[in-house]
């Protein structure tokens, strides 16, 4: 039982996993925060260059 304990606590594959998974949140959050602010004003300039 000690050796499945510490090789438990040894192993770090998954914190490479929940560490891009906090990343991805953090940025995808930057994006909505961004695209709240900016919205309207991308949708204007859309808007102006339309054909």
């Amino acid at each position: 039982m000690p050796a499945i304990v510490k090789s438990f606590f040894i192993d770090r594959s998954g914190a490479t996993a929940i560490e891009y998974a906090l990343i991805s949140a953090i940025i995808t959050v930057a994006l909505i925060a961004v695209w709240g602010t900016m919205g309207d004003q991308v949708k204007a300039m859309l808007e102006r260059i339309q054909f």
